[in-house]
């Protein structure tokens, strides 16, 4: 009986997806499928206190832990290269389930390499953030996964979230998929990173909450993920709302109006919401350190005041404009109280422009659903307080303060985009 040939390409075709699989490498969604960020975190250029030493960086591998609040079976990875002064060289990386947050140990039987065109390493222009290929990757919501990153020598302008609340650490040489890290060096900070994206079914989709230090999570203790926006997280999955991911845009010391410790709200917008896939809602809770800077730098004249006010609103339906013109819903929140702020001493005139503030948030009909923290946290015999039992120091919530803003959240705002 004469032997069958195959033909070469049909040949190829066949074994190809077995190599996909054996490496970790995906090819097309299913139908309806897409992608949707399920973690990230905003980036800036690091004050020097924050930075790493440019030693650490050489021959070095970078792990970092984050908790993902979407599952799926398979993910990219999103680099950032945003406030580098020349090309970033990465030039290996991996994911990896973690041990847990705060510890270095990872699954080695679950860690993956990560590729970029089907290269082990990148190199990412001043200014960019580059996506790994897909790769499969189980993993359940809320799980915490280690990003593995090697670099040869240090960036030249680093890249980073110093208020990451989350430990990472720094261990010579190349060591992307190795259980453990012996000898590594740990901070809480993130570098060079800014998110997690996973292949979800039709409907899934993203809320980033975009705000300052109380967004970012001034006051929680590393490696707890207790932030309102981890809160929330945990509130939808418990109601069931497992297709909805939470994504954490604040910065500490962010301003809607001017660079503070990182750009602007009304600059980052577009790259910290707008840029991430399948996002449907950004909750804006921004304007406590616009009224208290202004106030802290003697600037606050009537007049002063009045345009701050204005230049405020005029932000905010600026960036309302662009998100609904992308189709993603807008929740304005109001500002907590922080009359007893031992930083920013507010006066009485202060604490009007925020009820002012406050008061357009709810009534002008900029936003497509309104978010009362103040309401929430405020202190009914002293408005101007935060309540006892949520105060940390005047300014910021404590942690129960920060679960009752996650309560306050009405899920039901966060399911379909409706205007």
């Amino acid at each position: 009986m004469a032997r069958q040939t195959i033909p070469a390409r049909a040949l190829a075709l066949a074994i190809l997806p077995g190599l996909l699989a054996a490496c970790g490498t995906v090819g097309s969604p299913a139908i309806g499928e897409h992608w949707v960020a399920s973690w990230g975190t905003a980036q800036l250029a690091p004050e020097s206190k924050d930075a790493l030493p440019a030693a650490d960086w050489r021959d070095a591998t970078l792990r970092q832990v984050l908790r993902v609040s979407l599952g799926g079976e398979r993910l990219r990875v999103r680099f950032s290269n945003a406030f580098g002064s020349a090309p970033l060289v990465i030039s290996g990386a991996s994911v990896a389930l973690a041990s847990g947050p705060g510890r270095a140990t990872i699954d080695p039987a679950s860690a993956r390499e990560l590729r970029f065109g089907g290269a082990a390493s990148v190199t990412i222009p001043a200014g960019a953030e580059y996506l790994s290929d897909p790769v499969l990757f189980k993993h359940a919501a809320g799980a915490d996964l280690a990003v593995s990153m090697h670099f040869t020598e240090e960036p030249a302008r680093q890249t980073a979230h110093p208020g990451s609340r989350a430990t990472s650490f720094m261990a010579k040489g190349r060591r992307l998929a190795e259980a453990e890290l012996p000898g590594a060096v740990s901070f809480a900070r993130w570098y060079q990173l800014a998110g997690v994206e996973v292949q979800a079914a039709p409907g899934a989709h993203a809320v980033v909450a975009i705000g300052d230090s109380i967004t970012d999570g001034y006051g929680v203790a590393p490696d707890t993920n207790l932030r309102w926006t981890d809160a929330l997280a945990l509130r939808l999955r418990t109601a069931g709302m497992h297709s909805v991911g939470v994504v954490n845009a604040g910065i500490g010391g962010g301003r809607l109006l001017r660079d503070g410790l990182g750009p602007n709200l009304a600059a980052r917008f577009e790259r910290d919401v707008l840029a991430r896939p399948g996002v449907r809602h950004a909750i804006v809770l921004i304007g406590v350190n616009d009224f208290g800077t202004q106030h802290r730098n003697t600037e606050d004249s009537p007049a002063m005041r009045r345009q701050l006010l204005a230049d405020m609103q005029e932000a905010l339906r600026q960036v309302t404009a662009s998100a609904q013109a992308r189709g993603v819903c807008v929740i304005g929140a109001t500002i907590t109280p922080y009359g007893g702020s031992e930083y920013y001493h507010p006066e009485k005139d202060n604490e009007q422009d925020r009820l002012a503030y406050n008061d357009w948030i709810r009534r002008s009909g900029t936003f497509d659903g309104v978010i009362d923290f103040d309401a929430a946290l405020r202190d009914p015999t002293r408005p101007d307080r935060i309540r006892k039992e949520y105060d940390n120091d005047g300014l910021h919530p404590n942690m129960a303060g920060y679960r009752a803003m996650a309560q306050a959240v009405p899920l039901e705002m966060l399911g379909q985009c409706r205007r």
